[in-house]
Formats: C-alpha cells, structure tokens, sequence
C-alpha cells in the first residue's frame, strides 16, 4: 500500500524556522473547508460553531482516509493534515486581542488524490454516523495562496502579536505589502500541550509594493 505523508513532503511550507521570516510560493491545494465568525463574548476556544466546525472537519478528514485504504484499486495511507485558520475582520482593523469580530476560514488540507465523488460519499456516511450541523456548511474547494511570508510561532496564540510584528518588519525592509487573510497553520493540540510550546505556523499573503 502506497503511503503518503504530506507534512514531510511540504516541509518547507509546515514547519518553517521560528528563528526567521521567509518567503514562500504557496502551490494550489484543495481543502475541506467551512466559514463561521466569533460570536459575541466568546474566542475560538469556546466559540460552539468553531467547536462544531472543527469535529465536522476532523471527521470528514479521517473517513476521507480510511476510505483512501480500504479501496480495492490503488489504496493510499496518509497522514491527516492539521488544522488550518485564515482570519479577518469585516469592518475595523484586525486585532488579535479582539476576538469578537473576527471571520474564520477553517479547513484541512486533502491529498491530490481525493476527488469529489469521493468527498460527497464520505459526507453522506459522516451524516449519517455522526450527525453535525456544520457538516451541511462544509465544502471542497482548491485554495491558491500564492506569494507569501511566513514563520514559526513558539508560544501561547496571544502572544503572536510578538511574531506578527516580526513579519511586519520583514515586509516592510524587503519592499513587499501585505493583503489577504492572516493564515494560521496549528502543529499542536492547545488541550494537551503546554502553551509556552505551542507551535503555530504564521503565513501571510504578500505582493511587491507597487504592484
């Protein structure tokens, strides 16, 4: 059985170094992927439809994989991918100690091999073996980020304001302007891992000023 694990072959792009800012050209991948907001009072670690997002994810990301096994024709064994944030705000200036009026993209990256057919079985048999209301929101769609930045980020997420600055700074000596949404790749479980641990890819969409 061919096996495939995605986070050795994208290395460059999942586990960059926290000790520098670098430059990536992002390839088009495809995602399960599934939009929300923070509602009022709350963060993305009580937020009930971030919560519920994230099971519906997990859960068509795993039965996306043993399906990918169990084929008779060419089975593929893979690592799941982490999750995945882009975040912004509608109105206002985004600010990561605010969480109240952010936007979120969550999603989870699917090998090349997955197509839709096998997306919508694998929705159907979520639905009915653990029903979610987010699975009716969820979609799979190809996402081309293109030029971006990127670091690692070691740490507590309220402090990401230290390594966000960084890349600020980066941007501005280098001559690039930032657009987009703040993506936000997460390598640990914060319900387990010590936060002073936590490890966060922080990536951001970048042009040439000017351009």
């Amino acid at each position: 059985m061919e096996k495939l694990d995605l986070r050795k072959q994208f290395k460059q792009l999942y586990k960059p170094s926290a000790k520098k800012i670098v430059v990536v050209q992002v390839p088009e991948f495809q995602f399960a992927m599934i939009d929300g907001e923070i509602e009022a009072g709350q963060s993305p670690g009580t937020s009930p439809a971030f919560q519920q997002a994230m099971e519906a994810l997990y859960g068509i990301s795993y039965t996306l994989k043993f399906m990918s096994k169990q084929r008779k024709e060419n089975p593929i064994d893979y690592t799941v991918m982490g999750l995945e944030g882009l975040w912004w705000v509608e109105d206002g200036e985004f600010d990561i100690t605010n969480p109240e009026n952010w936007h979120w993209t969550a999603m989870i990256m699917q090998p090349e091999h997955v197509t839709v057919e096998m997306y919508q079985q694998a929705l159907e048999q979520l639905r009915k073996k653990k029903p979610n209301p987010a699975l009716d929101k969820l979609r799979f769609e190809r996402f081309d980020e293109g030029l971006c930045i990127q670091t690692m980020h070691i740490g507590p997420y309220a402090e990401e304001m230290r390594s966000i600055a960084r890349m600020d700074a980066f941007a501005e000596e280098h001559g690039y302007s930032m657009h987009g949404k703040h993506h936000e790749i997460y390598l640990g479980d914060p319900r387990r891992a010590d936060p002073s641990k936590l490890k966060t890819v922080l990536r951001h969409p970048v042009q040439k000023a000017g351009e």
